[in-house]
């Protein structure tokens, strides 16, 4: 047991130094051991700030301006953002879109979903875990591609409610 805490507490550390040093991949041999941690790309920020230059309206009578406001616009996205439901990896893992590599995918975007229906699966230490919708609407946007690795809490589709 005390064995299986060093591990983890071993694991952990790494796992703050790969935060802390901004790392996507780190591996480590020792003899027959081998340690390889992986995060998802999407958890490393670039954000990069852009000047924004009003255009300056039209001089002709009665038109409108056609720029709206960066303001305007953030709302409009994060009002749009509001709506839809995110279904979310709860376990770090590789995604599956069906049940087989040569079956159906269990939905696409634009299939209706209810709370207990299977939307992916997520393999996690060699175990098929089905993944429910927890929610009621339709798919809207599928944010991973079969195959790939995915993190705990990563959005893995978004569903707009009935």
């Amino acid at each position: 047991m005390a064995k299986k805490d060093a591990e983890l507490q071993r694991i952990e550390k790494l796992i703050q130094i790969m935060k802390d040093n901004d790392l996507a991949e780190v591996e480590i041999q020792n003899g027959d051991e081998k340690i390889l941690i992986k995060r998802s790309q999407s958890q490393r920020a670039n954000l990069t700030a852009i000047p924004m230059i009003a255009a300056e309206p039209s001089k002709a009578a009665g038109a409108e301006p056609a720029v709206e406001s960066v303001a305007e616009a953030e709302a409009g996205a994060i009002q749009q953002q509001e709506e839809l439901i995110e279904i979310q990896s709860p376990i770090v893992g590789t995604f599956y879109e069906g049940p087989s590599p040569d079956s159906e995918p269990y939905v696409e975007v634009g299939s209706e979903v209810s709370p207990q229906m299977v939307v992916c699966i997520i393999e996690a230490m060699k175990v098929m875990n089905e993944i429910k919708a927890q929610a009621a609407g339709a798919i809207v946007e599928k944010l991973v591609t079969n195959g790939q690795a995915v993190e705990f809490g990563q959005v893995l589709f978004k569903v707009k409610p009935d």
